[in-house]
């Protein structure tokens, strides 16, 4: 029944005097023209039904899976598995008098079974991919390295079952063969291989997250973290431009992340003035009376210089020389006046570590250093506390007869 019903053509082309080569051509070719066409009716009715069904559903449902769903285009991927079936079915009846025609179009089919396999599998992982990123907690998650895990292990898989259909072989006989060729494919995925491990790494460890600002010197980068997959990490740095990092870099190097700082309460100052070594003296009566009038250190001076007055007078000491005795120096009184000015400061965050101190005499001078936090860790605002501190204190210096180092202009003749 099934031949008499494709060789109806061809019957009637022998009927008015075809011979039999040309009918048989013909016939075929009319066949598979008609199996296309319903094919493809078939495939656009699916279609269309899926994607009304669908869109009906997503529009009821409160989670945005669904809707990631037809997105990532499952139903299409979905609405061809029918029509692909139908095509099989039908590929035997349609190359019924042409047998190795007929092979090579079910291979055909069954591969394209095998790349629309894929395509379901690569459209839902995406769609879990993305989901997981609508999470909180996955937001700042690689789930781009372990969804291209999976796809690899899917396209691996994929091709071997392709080769298996070409050659008509088991897929097994290709499992042997990759056992015999397993240092060449670890070669050639060396890379892949030790970006896996890489990413499993940095997120068991939670070394890097998306969003945080890293900064690695070796490959240029000082910025945010906007992707971590499989093979790089892509740092968008602070001028716009992107720096591509491979993944197992974050295990084999050393590299900087300021997650720290912004999860803590304050963002670090450090930051020293230089003072001329040669301006440095003590103080004289006159000039401690005059820097009493200053307001953030005048109930220190009056305190220190009680003590040391007492202390001279008790001890007998000479002041007829300065340097005899007790001393308020007025580098001493101003690193005093700095400590008290950050101390007040409104923006500096007094629960965490704040300190000025006198770094190690240089060939420059004596660096005055600051150590502190500021309360607000955004770098625009960070800025502009570290300027408002540092304008005031050079400012200030003159004061308490302080020079800074500057190194010397050029001068012509």
């Amino acid at each position: 029944m099934e031949k008499k019903l494709s060789h109806i053509l061809y019957d009637y082309l022998i009927k008015i005097g075809a011979n039999e080569s040309t009918a048989s051509y013909f016939n075929m070719a009319a066949l598979f023209l008609s199996m296309l066409l319903l094919v493809f009716i078939c495939d656009y009715v699916i279609w269309k039904l899926l994607r009304f069904i669908s869109s009906r559903i997503a529009k009821r449902s409160k989670t945005n899976f669904d809707d990631l769903l037809i997105a990532n285009k499952l139903p299409r991927f979905l609405a061809h598995i029918f029509p692909l079936l139908l095509a099989i079915e039908m590929i035997p009846w349609v190359f019924i008098d042409f047998q190795y025609v007929e092979n090579v179009m079910i291979k055909i089919a069954y591969i394209l079974g095998v790349v629309l396999v894929l395509k379901i599998v690569r459209s839902l992982l995406n769609t879990i991919k993305d989901h997981l990123k609508t999470l909180s907690s996955f937001k700042d998650k690689p789930i781009d390295s372990y969804i291209q895990v999976f796809m690899i292990f899917a396209w691996v898989a994929g091709i071997m079952t392709v080769f298996a259909i070409i050659t008509e072989t088991t897929i097994w006989k290709f499992f042997t063969a990759l056992g015999a060729a397993s240092a060449i494919i670890l070669l050639i995925f060396k890379d892949t291989i030790l970006g896996f491990v890489a990413s499993i790494q940095v997120s068991i460890n939670d070394m890097v997250r998306i969003g945080d600002w890293i900064t690695f010197e070796k490959y240029g980068a000082d910025g945010d973290v906007v992707e971590i997959n499989l093979a790089t990490v892509k740092v968008q740095n602070f001028d716009k431009t992107i720096t591509t990092i491979p993944t197992y870099a974050l295990i084999s190097d050393s590299f900087k992340n300021w997650r720290g700082m912004n999860e803590s309460g304050g963002r670090r100052i450090k930051r020293a003035l230089i003072i001329k070594q040669e301006s440095v003296a003590f103080l004289t009566d006159e000039q401690i009376n005059e820097l009493k009038k200053i307001h953030l250190i005048s109930s220190y001076l009056e305190s220190r210089g009680a003590k040391i007055s007492e202390y001279n007078a008790a001890h007998q000491i000479d002041k007829s020389i300065a340097i005899n005795g007790k001393n308020l120096t007025n580098l001493g009184v101003f690193r005093k006046y700095v400590e008290t000015y950050v101390e007040n400061h409104s923006a500096i965050n007094k629960d965490m570590t704040v300190m000025v101190r006198q770094l190690p005499p240089s060939t420059q001078g004596i660096p005055i250093e600051i150590y502190a936090f500021s309360s607000d860790k955004r770098w625009k605002n960070y800025e502009y506390i570290i300027a408002d501190i540092f304008d005031h204190l050079i400012a200030s210096i003159t004061y308490f007869d302080l020079e800074l180092f500057e190194l010397p202009s050029k001068t012509y003749i």
